[in-house]
């Protein structure tokens, strides 16, 4: 066992600082203007958004971008009258003029159902804003900074990219999401280093679907949302092929832009997991297997051993609370959290394994009554 602890600790000791100092909280960069400011063009997949969309589109329309920017809301069969409240959220800014709603056709064979409300809003923008250069692909529920555009288009173009994308900030209101929602982004950019999906030499790809701001002519180069009309974990996938084709990626996270999303139990934060986990394994036994086992080494057993006051154990939970503090900074939340990361931990393998009982059971990607992992396990 002092052997396994010892591995966990000199496993920490590693990921601090040969992980494309993964723990560490960038402020997004400021950048120059650009000459010309392109048209943009924001498409938002809506299926059952009344409660949020109202200040999505509000956010959107409002923004101190200097360029052309226009909305399409694409209203995936919605039953709570999602598409009128967009339409009035812009009939009171008087905006109308601005934002475009389509309906979305019956989902067909082979496509997720996000992917596909996505495309027809992207195919609507294609056809009314020919001369649009860039997408802003986002959610239903994102609160958009006033200043968010502006300087993710100059960030943009100042560095010649073709993706740029924003973590947003997530809701941490309630305790289970002080306790969970940081070790999620934590997690995320332990797997996806932020420095590494800019590095072009490196293979790492990766991006958060609320905010993605994309090249049109990119995303033509790569055969549209088409190329991805399966992927449960869009956003990565859209990513992978964007470094794949040669573009040039940037992901950040966001300093004025959040989600208007809450999750007020410890259900729903599961959920959030068990949606993409396995999926994110690739749905390999395998890689679940080496997922649990290092959890356990590099994550229970440290604090387990470490309060029997075992040396390598306790170097391996300091390790992974100094780490976790900027994550708590970022979210301004009490550092006393840091030593907790274990049990969140515990909480992310149980999310994990339930992820790959879902998919077994033909239940994998459940998202607004779909089961959105179907039609790429029928793929398979």
């Amino acid at each position: 066992m002092t052997l396994v602890l010892w591995i966990a600790a000199l496993a920490w000791g590693w990921l601090l600082a040969f992980r494309g100092r993964f723990w560490k909280v960038d402020p997004l960069p400021n950048s120059p203007d650009p000459a010309r400011w392109p048209e943009v063009v924001a498409v938002i997949p809506a299926r059952d958004e009344a409660d949020c969309i109202a200040e999505t589109v509000r956010s959107l329309l409002t923004q101190d971008y200097p360029g052309p920017l226009s909305v399409v809301v694409t209203d995936d069969h919605s039953q709570d009258g999602t598409a009128g409240i967009a339409y009035a959220a812009a009939l009171d800014l008087e905006a109308t003029g601005r934002l475009t709603i389509v309906s979305a056709p019956p989902l067909p064979e082979g496509w997720s159902g996000k992917m596909w409300a996505q495309e027809q809003g992207i195919a609507e923008a294609a056809k009314i804003h020919p001369m649009a250069e860039l997408y802003l692909l986002t959610d239903a529920d994102i609160h958009h900074g006033t200043g968010q555009l502006r300087r993710m288009v100059a960030m943009l173009e100042a560095n010649r990219l073709d993706l740029a994308s924003l973590m947003v900030h997530l809701s941490t209101q309630s305790w289970i999401e002080k306790a969970v929602v940081p070790a999620f982004v934590f997690f995320f950019r332990l797997l996806y280093p932020f420095r590494w999906v800019a590095d072009a030499t490196k293979a790492t790809a990766a991006a958060a679907g609320g905010y993605m701001l994309i090249r049109r002519s990119m995303l033509e180069k790569i055969g549209g949302i088409a190329s991805i009309r399966s992927a449960l974990i869009d956003d990565c996938t859209l990513a992978a092929k964007v470094k794949k084709a040669g573009g040039r990626l940037s992901l950040d996270l966001a300093d004025e832009t959040w989600s208007l999303r809450r999750y007020e139990g410890a259900d729903e934060l599961w959920m959030m997991i068990a949606r993409s986990a396995y999926t994110q394994l690739n749905h390999s036994p395998l890689l679940l297997a080496g997922t649990a086992l290092a959890i356990v080494v590099g994550f229970f057993l440290p604090p387990i051993f470490g309060l029997a006051g075992n040396v390598p154990a306790l170097l391996a939970w300091a390790a992974m609370s100094l780490a976790y503090l900027p994550m708590l900074r970022y979210h301004r939340l009490p550092l006393w959290m840091a030593p907790l990361l274990p049990a969140v931990a515990v909480f992310y393998l149980g999310a994990t394994l339930d992820s790959a009982r879902r998919h077994w059971m033909g239940r994998g990607g459940m998202w607004k009554g779909r089961a959105q992992a179907r039609a790429a396990v029928e793929r398979e």
